[in-house]
């Protein structure tokens, strides 16, 4: 794992109206490295995410990607380093319901402008990657939480991302689906060399990370290394 900083939030404020969500969080995630973000419900542990993943900025502080400030970009060059270079998987993996298991895995790289024939050849390669090619032709919207999740896990990988920003991917799981969906996130993102940011207020799911930090109130209070 390369220790230098690849992704950096500094001193990152957020408040949604009168109410705070961060107060002045620092974090920073290597290459390759697993780093679980952990904190009781409503403590900020989903505005931290969503701050370096670009999809929020911000009041105050910054989100430096590989020197650049990502806060400060314009929203074209934003929603393009959303789109080619962060992958994203989220509680209930959010695909397209009416879209084949394939289509949704496809999605980033016909989205970045790529054909379909090389889009749909490169999501193939994930069915037998992820255990998805029995469910490859079916609709997202038939097949079960656990193979809708391994499908997002492919489709937040199939652009050769970064970054990994997952957020509660196991929380709509039992307890084998969710440990199935970690060890193939975890092993996938190693392989292809990604960062990966995972938001749980599971230990179970924490366990599977290099390193771990609690959020509460808003504000890191206990950095910690993953045994």
């Amino acid at each position: 794992m390369n220790e230098t900083p690849l992704l950096i939030g500094r001193g990152l404020h957020k408040s949604f109206g009168s109410t705070p969500a961060l107060r002045g969080a620092d974090v920073a995630v290597a290459a390759g490295e697993v780093l679980a973000v952990m904190g009781p419900s409503g403590a900020g542990k989903s505005t931290l995410l969503h701050c370096l993943a670009g999809l929020i900025r911000p009041d105050a502080g910054d989100v430096v990607f590989e020197g650049r400030l990502v806060n400060r970009m314009p929203d074209r060059e934003r929603s393009r380093l959303r789109r080619s270079v962060f992958g994203y998987v989220f509680q209930f993996g959010q695909l397209v319901p009416e879209l084949r298991v394939l289509e949704n895995i496809a999605l980033p790289l016909l989205l970045a402008g790529k054909g379909r024939r090389t889009a749909f050849e490169a999501a193939g390669q994930w069915l037998p990657r992820l255990g998805l090619v029995d469910v490859g032709d079916r609709l997202a919207g038939e097949v079960s939480g656990g193979q809708g999740q391994r499908a997002a896990i492919a489709r937040a990988l199939i652009a050769k991302p970064r970054v990994v920003f997952a957020d509660e991917p196991t929380g709509s799981l039992d307890t084998v689906a969710g440990d199935e969906v970690m060890e193939l996130l975890v092993t996938a993102a190693k392989t292809e060399g990604a960062g990966v940011v995972v938001v749980t207020h599971e230990s179970r799911v924490a366990a599977y990370a290099d390193r771990q930090i609690t959020v509460r109130d808003g504000r890191i209070v206990q950095p910690a290394r993953a045994a």
